[in-house]
Parts: structure tokens; sequence; C-alpha cells
């Protein structure tokens, strides 16, 4: 069974720096693209960054140039820098994977139903 855990989440000041994991347990598809979303109040849920197993890379535009996607597979888990964030960053952050390649998947890297597995997210508070 595949568990996905987010960590990392908390309070800070905009321009300051987070850091977050996404611990994968159960997940061996040679194949996979991972990636993270977010969601803040009243909003609807967005695509942040991916990356599969090839290691391509993709961004929102929102995020591109302040936060860096990547993973360790020794360790199974996914990272989230985020660096220069702004209030408007404030979200809960999910991680979600699946068993393809991010070109390969259902609709695209950034649609949510190209994943399988999600995480139970973490919360990021930026303030000014």
């Amino acid at each position: 069974q595949v568990h996905l855990a987010e960590s990392g989440g908390g309070s800070v000041q905009a321009g300051e720096s987070l850091r977050l994991s996404c611990e994968a347990s159960g997940y061996t598809y040679s194949k996979n693209c991972m990636g993270w979303f977010r969601q803040a109040p009243g909003k609807k849920r967005e695509a942040v960054a991916a990356i599969d197993s090839k290691g391509t890379l993709s961004y929102a535009d929102s995020v591109k140039g302040r936060f860096t996607i990547s993973k360790d597979n020794q360790k199974n888990t996914l990272y989230l820098q985020m660096d220069r964030l702004k209030p408007e960053d404030t979200a809960i952050y999910s991680c979600a994977a699946v068993g393809l390649l991010c070109k390969n998947s259902v609709a695209g890297w950034s649609a949510d139903i190209s994943y399988v597995y999600w995480g139970q997210g973490t919360q990021v508070t930026v303030s000014s």
C-alpha cells in the first residue's frame, strides 16, 4: 500500500524559506511522476511543481525561480525548497504520485486527476 507523508510546513515571514518533505512508502514504480500541489482557503487546488523518474522538472509560473523540486531516491523522499516566500504562497501543500512519467499521465503534470496517490498535506503560512 502506497503512503505519502508530508512534513516541513510552518509559519514564516515574507522573504523567508521553508523546505517541505514527502516521504513515500510502499511506492516501487520504476517510472513515476511526483508533484506538489497547494490549496489556499476558498481557492481551487493548483499545481506547484513536478519531477519524474527521468528527472524532468516542471514548475508553475507563479513559483519559477523561487521554488525547487527534488527527490532523493535512496530515501524515497520528495522535497520542495521554497525561497523568497510571499503571503500568496499561504496554502495547504500536498504531494502526489503516479506510476507513469509526467508526460504520459492522464492530463499532464499540472492536473490533479493525473495522480493516484496523495498525502494528507502540510500547512504553510506566510505573513507580510
